[in-house]
Formats: C-alpha cells, structure tokens, sequence
C-alpha cells in the first residue's frame, strides 16, 4: 500500500512527465546530461548502473527506479518544503521513513539541504564514463563544419565598391585583426598560488589532466581541466562555515564576479565549467546567488 502511494506521489511530482520515451523518439541529450550530472553528487551502490540505464527518463522515474540502489547509510534526507509531509497528511497510516525518503529524493527540482551526503563522494564509474561519453559526442558534434548558405551571386561588374567600410578602400575589405580573438586550447601553466591543500584538491578531485599545474583557456586561468572530457574547474576550499556573515558575503561577492568571468570564457570555447566547493554550506551560498551555476561538494580539508 505504502509502495502504491508513494508511486501516486510521484506521478504528481512529475507533473505527467512519468511515461518512458516513446519507442524511435529521440531522447532529450541536456535532460540525461542533466540527470547524470545530479546523480554524481550521490553515492551508490551499483557503480552508478541503474543511474545510467534510467537517465533518459524524468528526474522522478529514475529516483523511483534507482532508489534501492542508492547508498542510504551515506545520505540523510530533510523534508524542508514540508510538501511530503502533507502528502502524507491525510494517510490513515503513517508513511515509512523509507517512503518519505523517496519522496523526498524524487523531488524533480534541486533542494537546498533536503538531502545531504555523509562524506566525499566519488562519481561512480558508470555514471562518470556516461558523462563523458556524452562530451565527447558534444565535441564531435561541435567539431562538425557548419555548412554555410551560398548568397545569390552577383555578376564582378555590377559590385560597387564600397570605400567607406574598408580602410584600403578595396572591394574586398582587409580583415579587421585589431578584434581580441579567444585561444581556446588548453594550455598548462604553473599554479598561481602555494596553497598545498587547495592544489591537492585540484589535482585529486576533478582528476587534474595536468597534476600540479594550473590551465589556461581563452586568456583565464583554471585550477583544473578534467581527465577524459572537456570540463574546466574552479576549485575553492575556503574555510567558509567559520566566517561570521558579514565576511561570508563579501566573500561570495567576491568569487561570483571571478566564477562569472570564468564561466563566460569556458563557455565560449565550448567547455563545460564546474566551481568545486568543501561543503555543503558554501554550495548553498553560492547557488543562493546565482543558481544557474554547476557546483559540486568536493570535501576537501584544508
């Protein structure tokens, strides 16, 4: 009975997204990106198995699906928008803690402290070779010549030439070269700081491509770019918790205007752009701010 409510639960948390694809209908590639991308920030049992097989489906079926699979001993959940809870309300017997569980997991939006990690966790291998594979189609993808439209040509004696827009005044202007042109490969270079447990989270977390050395992409410096994919990171492992409120702000302040710049770079140059964070409290600060950012609680120690 408990199992059948929980399920009702979830249909309505999906809002009648609940059904499979259909059968020769193309998957949505952001929304398993997306899913998979979720499910490393948690721990399981499977090696991520379940995870990789469901992340074509909504957020909801794959929690329903996935759920036994998870590493519960390592994750405690916290019904903060209360909406479980009156789900329940009117039950005429108390749901298990497991059920809430669920409900609470299945949530399709992301909730700030509602489930919580017990640890560092590790992307699990499935998951991760399943993120990288989708990058490395997106490369493909990107490195694919874009076919351009032919205009209509124009016979050479009907051309007027155009000396106002052209420096030489020649039919076929020079190329402006005076325009900043972003070098997008990556280039290792020396680590900006001698902070040993910060660069030791670099290089172990992401893995580092270059161990012990910083990169630079499109002019900007970035702690990391990840073995396998093409993924840069910021990595901070202040001492956040311990800040009284009024440093914590000037502090977020701070990293968000250099996150920003950073983000705006690796995207350009077609990377994807990851802020590495020690604990779950500075996650939530940042995502407070700005919630479009992708960041992930490494735990590392100073």
């Amino acid at each position: 009975m408990r199992l059948r409510t929980c399920s009702a639960l979830l249909l309505l948390l999906s809002a009648c997204a609940t059904m499979d694809p259909i059968p020769g209908e193309p998957e949505d590639p952001s929304q398993r990106l997306a899913n998979l991308q979720r499910a490393a920030l948690y721990p399981w049992t499977d090696d991520g198995q379940c995870v990789v097989r469901e992340a074509s489906n909504e957020w909801p079926i794959l929690a329903e699906r996935c759920f036994n699979a998870l590493d519960r001993d390592r994750v405690r959940f916290r019904d903060v928008t209360k909406k479980c809870a009156v789900a329940y309300a009117d039950a005429a017997v108390p749901a298990a803690p497991a059920v809430v569980a669920l409900c609470i997991f299945a949530s399709p939006a992301v909730v700030t402290g509602a489930v919580i990690v017990i640890g560092t966790v590790v992307v699990a291998v499935a998951i991760k070779e399943g993120i990288d594979a989708y990058q490395r189609n997106a490369s493909r993808e990107r490195a694919k010549p874009k076919t351009q439209p032919r205009p209509a040509e124009e016979p050479f004696a009907n051309q007027t030439p155009k000396p106002k827009e052209s420096p030489t005044g020649d039919i076929f202007p020079v190329p402006d070269s005076t325009q900043p042109r972003l070098e997008c490969e990556p280039v290792p270079v020396p680590r900006a700081t001698k902070d040993e447990p910060h660069n030791e989270c670099a290089d172990k977390f992401p893995p580092n491509r270059y161990p012990g050395m910083d990169v630079r992409v499109g002019g900007k410096r970035f702690d990391a770019l990840q073995v396998g994919g093409r993924v840069l990171w910021e990595i901070k492992t202040h001492q956040f918790d311990k800040y009284n409120a009024f440093v914590q702000k000037m502090e977020i302040d701070k990293e968000l205007n250099q996150i920003r710049k950073e983000r705006d770079v690796a995207v350009v140059c077609g990377y994807d752009f990851v802020v590495g964070v020690s604990t779950q409290e500075h996650k939530a600060a940042l995502l407070y701010e700005e919630p479009t950012l992708n960041i992930v609680v490494t735990g590392c120690k100073r």
